[in-house]
Formats: C-alpha cells, sequence, structure tokens
C-alpha cells in the first residue's frame, strides 16, 4: 500500500469533509464519476443532510436544468405542485425518476414544513437547459425577461413588442429538433432571427441591470433573482444555438466550454446565497481542464469548477468521488496501481480522505489512470490530485 495513505482515510461525514478543507467554502462541490447510481446519489444526500443539520447549510444544487429546477424550489419551499408532478418534470437527463432524488425532495419539503423563509432549505439546478441530443428554445426565458421587465418599468424602455419576440422565435422545433445537433446546417442558431433575437436580449438584461434599485423597491428579492435566471439563459441558450450552428472542427470543444460557462454562471448565483452543497459529474466541478474523446478526435474544455474556483478561489472546494467497483456495470475491482486500487485496500466500505496529503504520499511517482470498460465511468485522474479538496471513495456500488 502506498505509504501515507492510511492516516489519510476518515468515516464519511459532513465534518469529517470540512475538517480537511483550508476554509468553509461558499460552494462544496461534490463530484460523482458516473451518474444515475443511487448509492452515490444516497451518500450524497446523507452529506446534505448532516450540512444542514449541523453546519448551516441551506442550498443544494444539481447538474440539471435550472428552469425546470425552479418548480422544485417551489415545491420545497411552499409545497406547490404534487411531488409526482415535481419529479417528472421538475428534473432534466431522466434524473426525476431516481428514488434517491425522490428522497431528497421529500426530505427538503418536510425540513422547510412550518420554518420561516430565512431557515428553509432551497433547491437549484444549474445546468441549462441543454441534453446531448439538443438545446431547448429560448422561447420560455426570453419571454419570462420580457414578461417581468414590462409588468414593472415603463414601456417606453423597452427594446421591442412581446409580439415581436414571438415573431422572431418562431416554432419552437426549429431550435431543439435533434437534427441542429447532428448537422450544423439545420441550426437556427446563425440565422438572422437569431442574430436579432440575441441582441434584443442583451438589451433586455441590460435594463434589468440598469433598472436594479427600482425593481428591487419594487418585490421581493426572489423575483429579481428569477429575471437574472431568465437572463443568464436565454442568452446562453442563443450563445450555445450560435455555436450548434459552427462548422467549424471546434464545434464540439466549443459546446462543451458553453454549456459549463452556463453551469459556472448559475453557480456562481447560487454562491450569493451561500453556503451551498454542489452535485455533479467531477469532469463540470473540477479544476483541471475537462476532456472526451469523441468520433472526430479530443474535445477540451474548461469546467464550470474551473471557472468558479477561478473566481472563488478557496471559497470554492473540490471534493470528487473515486469509486471500486459498479459490478453491474462491468466495473470490477481496480488494479493496486491506481489511486482507486490502493484505496480498495483499505477496510472502510467508504471514507473521506486528504487528497493533497494523497498527492504528497505518491509524489512524482503517480500511479497509472485506471482503464474503465464502460463508457459511462470515467475513472480518477490521478494527474488532478493537487486541484482536489479532499477525496470521497465507495468500494462497492451495488445494484438496487
Amino acid at each position: 500500500m502506498t505509504p501515507g495513505i492510511t492516516d489519510t482515510a476518515h468515516p464519511v461525514g459532513a465534518a469529517a469533509v470540512l475538517r480537511l478543507l483550508r476554509s468553509r467554502p461558499r460552494l462544496l462541490a461534490l463530484g460523482e464519476p458516473t451518474h444515475g447510481e443511487d448509492a452515490l446519489l444516497d451518500l450524497r444526500n446523507e452529506l446534505f443532510r448532516q450540512l444542514v443539520e449541523h453546519e448551516g447549510y441551506r442550498t443544494i444544487a444539481l447538474e440539471s436544468d435550472c428552469l425546470r429546477g425552479l418548480l422544485v424550489d417551489d415545491h420545497v419551499t411552499s409545497g406547490t405542485g404534487s411531488l409526482d408532478d415535481v419529479m417528472e418534470r421538475g428534473f432534466s437527463h431522466g434524473w426525476g425518476a431516481l428514488a434517491a432524488n425522490r428522497a431528497l425532495v421529500r426530505w427538503m419539503r418536510a425540513y422547510n414544513e412550518g420554518r420561516p423563509a430565512s431557515e428553509q432549505v432551497r433547491f437549484a439546478g444549474f445546468d441549462g437547459p441543454l441534453e446531448i441530443t439538443g438545446a431547448a428554445s429560448p422561447r420560455r426565458a426570453l419571454l419570462a425577461l420580457y414578461d417581468h421587465l414590462a409588468a414593472r418599468v415603463d414601456a417606453a424602455l423597452l427594446p421591442c413588442t412581446r409580439t415581436a419576440l414571438d415573431g422572431l422565435l418562431g416554432p419552437d422545433e426549429r431550435w431543439s429538433g435533434p437534427a441542429a445537433m447532428r448537422d450544423p446546417a439545420r441550426s437556427a442558431g446563425r440565422s438572422a432571427e437569431a442574430d436579432r433575437l440575441g441582441v434584443l436580449a442583451d438589451d433586455l438584461v441590460a435594463l434589468l441591470d440598469a433598472q436594479t434599485p427600482h425593481l428591487l423597491a419594487a418585490g421581493p428579492r426572489g423575483d429579481w433573482d428569477r429575471a437574472r435566471l431568465y437572463g443568464r439563459t436565454a442568452t446562453g441558450l442563443l450563445r450555445y444555438h450560435r455555436g450548434m450552428a459552427d462548422p467549424s472542427p471546434g464545434r464540439m470543444s466549443r459546446l462543451c466550454a458553453l454549456r459549463d460557462l452556463m453551469m459556472a454562471r448559475n453557480l456562481l448565483a447560487v454562491a450569493d446565497r451561500a453556503p451551498a452543497l454542489v452535485h455533479a459529474h467531477n469532469a463540470h466541478l473540477q479544476r483541471e481542464k475537462s476532456s472526451l474523446r469523441m468520433d472526430g478526435g479530443p474535445v477540451e474544455w474548461w469546467s464550470a469548477g474551473a471557472l468558479v474556483g477561478a473566481r472563488l478561489g478557496g471559497e470554492y472546494a473540490f471534493v470528487p468521488t473515486a469509486l471500486g467497483t459498479i459490478r453491474h456495470r462491468g466495473v470490477d475491482a481496480p488494479g493496486p496501481e491506481s489511486v482507486e486500487g490502493a484505496l480498495y485496500a483499505l477496510p472502510e466500505d467508504r471514507c473521506v480522505v486528504d487528497a493533497r496529503r494523497l498527492a504528497v504520499a505518491y509524489g512524482a511517482a503517480r500511479p497509472a489512470s485506471r482503464v474503465s470498460p464502460w463508457f459511462g465511468y470515467a475513472p480518477l485522474d490521478p494527474a488532478g490530485l493537487e486541484g482536489m479538496d479532499a477525496l470521497v471513495f465507495v468500494k462497492d456500488v451495488p445494484e438496487r
């Protein structure tokens, strides 16, 4: 066993994680190396409950559609909508079907019952309205921003009418059809209408910013926060659709970067109501450059975590999760030459590890990266140990 590993391992718990950090973070980012495993989500739920009950955390932000997430936040804070409806419509990527996510929402609603707003826990999605097959129309975000402003400022300040916006948007299918992801020529992102919408969206966001004192005096801070979310999402989607229409070889790198830029801007907004637990794939939260090998060659981009970490410094903490086995996915016990293999030799089923001490223990003789037999699982990159504030290890992920 690598010297020093035993000394760095502690039982998993919120207090143990926080003790390993240099300072109390505004954003505590817990990563996972694969999606959809309830055992990892159960661990996330347990940590969040401990952070709320003992450490004063009040927000959880997940890798899910930021606009859909508003439905979840309304439910957990005020009981709006049924749990079934919220799980169906409040999550993207199919996350609403996962039992652990349902348990999280149910617990948050129960915790908030009878508590004043200042003590309630909050939910946020921080991904854009994006799927791997394409992107949503900017309609919802853009019209919601317009309606917010139209109800509160002089009509003469608005850059256009709602009817004009609606006409430029056209049918949603021209934006959201999967053909646009496969073929840049099928994308509406560089059409004359999209160019005009980009200008108008920028004008509406500028108006929102310019009217901040009036808008904050005219209504609750939460309404203004939502309007800012609509503005970020509208401009981000229009930028993403423009990227989809790009036929150059750098198209996929650009799209990955734009998605994580949307994530980063949403996370910085979440940080305003810190402290918060963030949960997403390791690749979206790490401080190192993220990479993906596709048919056209390698794709690289700066992750949301790298962007947020550059802004927040020590107020952002990255704690990835590494795994031993996911046997129902063909991921068997790791070899001793990998970080996962060294941690697998520990007696604990789950532990939290001081990643920086682990890096020192290895020194220049870094272990090999583990090879995954399954595309959906990304092994830990040992070259990034210095960029991790701590590391959670789960020995075996059972099938549920």
